[in-house]
């Protein structure tokens, strides 16, 4: 559908394209307005999203003369984005977007690089190139080179250069010109360009374009619901870092939680705990491509912490340190400040880590398909993660909320505990170890029986049913106990469930929206609903029974998506606006598990 063209404020409706090392984020009018180089945590030469009023800097678009509206689509199957500008004479331009990602040569080409090809469409349509990125989160605007057929950004170390076919001196000078064949534009890294340059951007997309489609061939999608599902595993899989296997909890730093809230954090890291709800619902998919590179991340991460702590978070290349600044030039997105580089989370005590990590990497030891699997010692080094779940299942922690001023000892920590040392145990069993797997076996029974006797609160009787509660300290609730069905601490079934799920409905759940908490944390009262929370919701409604409302939930959620069928991390309950670091991955899980869940099978169509 196209969007008509207005005085432009920044939202959300916008685009990924990406290649497992760069991504960009396109908004609405075509405009690359995030992008970080050398990669996601990278410095964000492309800043427009966060630039405050300042539109005209940190940005890369094709401005059409007289243009009146803007329609996007990706490629099929692809992260390969398609806009067309239409100016009010009807002339019109396409501009196709992508990160080159392809086999050659015996490894995988995905270079910094963003290539664009713009094509005239209709009429006689004229266009000016703006590309103005900027070096060191906003504070200034690189300055240039140029040759014959090239432009030099000095955004860094090392510079970016611009390979076109367009005329160089109307690019430098910003004039108007008109585009009467296809026109193709490589920013990448600073060298010649190899080959005919129309010929090679071609062949880099096609190639690009065949390697999305031959990926996705190998998704086993849910009947219902495959266009949502298999955009979010695109989506899923440009926000890991192939290089290591991390991935990242969303591609952007400092899109408010809410207007004006200061909840502004930099999402650009490796959460242990998000990614293993990314590897588990892709993982559901049969891309096991993206669980065999994180867990090569994660065997790095346990080397190094030597039977010590884990943090809940590391950089994309596993650096601990991730100290938390802010961009004092970039007045945040909408204005809404501050951008904040880094995140002091890592710093946090978070005891639910553990079992994120032994959950994923198990499959390491059963699963043949995987080109590597697990031996003895790898177990003996997941042995020391169990020793951490263990010594730490009844300790205070920050939380999966991350609290910053109290810790507690939070029930869905203890309950990834008991499910470390659960999955320990069944893996003894599997690999023929009988005394370890007593022994991992005798831990999980003990902490089930300290959560039993610690988070559990009593009904009042009156009428009042007896629940879990979000921490052994307090009676508050949160949505993470919704969780106790999946990690199997519970079945559906369990009137301990139900009661837990019925208290936390009363309290949480706002109209068709969910509440990670309604008490105050660090910043107030929460202001949004946390989409994930919603999609728990939905599962937990289809587990109790009410089907016909789960689905119309999640209908209303897909409503809530953006052009690009992506979700940030929160929702407005009362405006449906979305707020958060997008796009984010937690809500895009949400996306796929409820999918899987509601669908028909496909052995009702066959």
């Amino acid at each position: 559908m196209a969007e008509a063209v207005s005085p432009h404020t920044p939202d959300l409706e916008l685009w990924p394209v990406g290649n497992c090392q760069v991504s960009g984020l396109i908004d609405k009018r075509g405009g690359l307005v995030w992008g970080c180089v050398p990669r996601v945590d990278g410095d964000p030469v492309f800043c427009a999203l966060l630039n405050g009023e300042k539109q005209d800097a940190g940005v890369w678009r094709f401005e059409l003369d007289g243009q009146v509206s803007a329609s996007q689509e990706y490629i099929r199957n692809t992260p390969i984005l398609v806009t067309r500008l239409t100016a009010e004479d009807g002339s019109a331009v396409e501009v196709l977007d992508f990160c080159p990602r392809y086999e050659g040569k015996g490894r995988m080409y995905r270079p910094v690089a963003f290539g664009r090809i713009v094509r005239p469409v209709a009429g006689n349509p004229r266009i000016k190139v703006i590309l103005r990125p900027m070096k060191n989160y906003g504070a200034h605007t690189v300055e240039t080179t140029n040759g014959t057929n090239h432009i030099r950004y000095l955004v860094g170390p090392q510079a970016m250069r611009l390979s076109t076919d367009a005329p160089i001196g109307y690019i430098m000078e910003g004039r108007t010109f008109r585009i009467e064949e296809d026109t193709h534009f490589f920013l990448g890294p600073d060298e010649p360009f190899a080959g005919n340059l129309r010929e090679e951007i071609r062949r880099m997309e096609q190639s690009t374009r065949k390697y999305w489609q031959q990926w996705v061939r190998g998704l086993a999608t849910p009947f219902e619901f495959q266009d949502e599902v298999i955009r979010c595993a695109i989506t899923l899989k440009l926000c890991q870092h192939e290089e290591t296997g991390a991935i990242v909890a969303a591609l952007t730093t400092s899109i408010p939680e809410a207007p004006g809230s200061e909840r502004n954090w930099d999402y650009r890291f490796c959460w242990i705990r998000d990614s293993y709800y990314t590897v588990q619902a892709l993982n559901r998919l049969g891309a096991l491509d993206v669980l065999e590179k994180y867990l090569g991340y994660l065997r790095n991460i346990v080397d190094s912490a030597k039977g010590g702590q884990i943090q809940p978070l590391y950089s994309v290349m596993g650096e601990s340190e991730l100290n938390e600044t802010t961009a004092a030039h970039l007045a945040g997105y909408r204005g809404m400040g501050p951008v904040r580089v880094g995140n002091a989370a890592y710093k946090q005590i978070q005891h639910d880590c553990y079992g994120q990590i032994v959950l994923p990497t198990v499959q390491g030891f059963i699963d043949k398909r995987l080109m590597r699997i697990a031996d003895d010692t790898d177990f003996a080094s997941l042995e020391e993660v169990g020793e951490m779940a263990w010594k730490m299942h009844d300790q205070p922690d920050a939380g999966l909320w991350e609290f910053r001023t109290r810790q507690e000892v939070h029930t869905y920590s203890a309950v990834m505990s008991w499910a470390a040392c659960d999955r320990l145990a069944n893996t003894a069993g599997w690999i023929g170890k009988p005394e370890r797997e007593k022994l991992w076996r005798e831990r999980a029974d003990a902490i089930r029986q300290t959560i039993e006797k610690e988070a559990w609160v009593e009904g009042d009787g009156n009428g009042s049913r007896g629940h879990y509660k979000a921490s052994f300290e307090t009676d508050y609730l949160d949505a993470s106990l919704l969780q106790m069905i999946d990690l199997r601490f519970l079945k559906p079934d369990d009137p301990r469930f139900q009661s837990t799920f019925a208290a936390i409905e009363k309290e949480l759940r706002r109209g068709e929206h969910m509440l990670r908490y309604a008490t105050e944390d660090d910043f107030g009262a929460p202001e949004t609903a946390f989409n994930v929370c919603t999609f728990w919701l939905i599962e937990a409604l289809h587990l109790a029974g009410r089907s016909e409302e789960a689905h119309g939930l999640f209908s209303t959620m897909l409503g809530h998506t953006t052009g690009s069928g992506m979700l940030s991390e929160d929702l407005d309950w009362e405006t449906g606006e979305l707020w958060g670091n997008f796009p984010q991955t937690y809500s895009l899980v949400g996306i796929i598990n409820c999918a899987g869940l509601l669908s028909k099978p496909w052995s009702e169509v066959r």
